[in-house]
C-alpha cells in the first residue's frame, strides 16, 4: 500500500482515467442520440439516400443515351423514306412529259 504523496497521485490519475472512460461513454451516446435524431428529421423530410438517387440517375442517363439512338433512327429512317418518295416521282414525270409532248 502506498502512502504519502504517491497515493494521491494515484488516486488523482485513477480518478482522470476514470472521468476519460466516462466522458468517451457520454461522447458515444450523444453521437448516437444525435444520428437517430437527424435520421428522424431526414426521413420526415422525404429525402432519398444516395443509392436511391445514383440509380435513377443512371436509369436516366441510359434512358437518354436510347432516346438519341431512337431519334437517329428515325431521322435516317425519315430521310430514305424521302428520298423513296422522290424517286417514284421523278419516273412519273418523266413518264408524262412524252404524253404530253405527243398530245400536242
Amino acid at each position: 500500500m502506498t502512502t504519502g504523496p504517491n497515493r494521491i497521485l494515484d488516486d488523482f490519475a485513477r480518478l482522470m482515467t476514470d472521468a476519460a472512460g466516462a466522458a468517451q461513454g457520454v461522447r458515444k451516446e450523444m453521437e448516437t442520440a444525435f444520428r437517430s435524431q437527424a435520421e428522424r428529421v431526414l426521413n420526415s423530410m422525404d429525402v432519398v439516400q444516395r443509392e436511391e438517387f445514383e440509380a435513377v440517375r443512371d436509369m436516366a442517363a441510359k434512358a437518354r443515351d436510347e432516346n438519341d439512338a431512337l431519334l437517329a433512327r428515325v431521322e435516317s429512317l425519315e430521310k430514305l423514306l424521302a428520298e423513296q418518295s422522290k424517286a417514284p416521282k421523278a419516273k412519273v414525270q418523266a413518264k408524262r412529259s412524252p404524253a404530253a409532248n405527243s398530245s400536242k
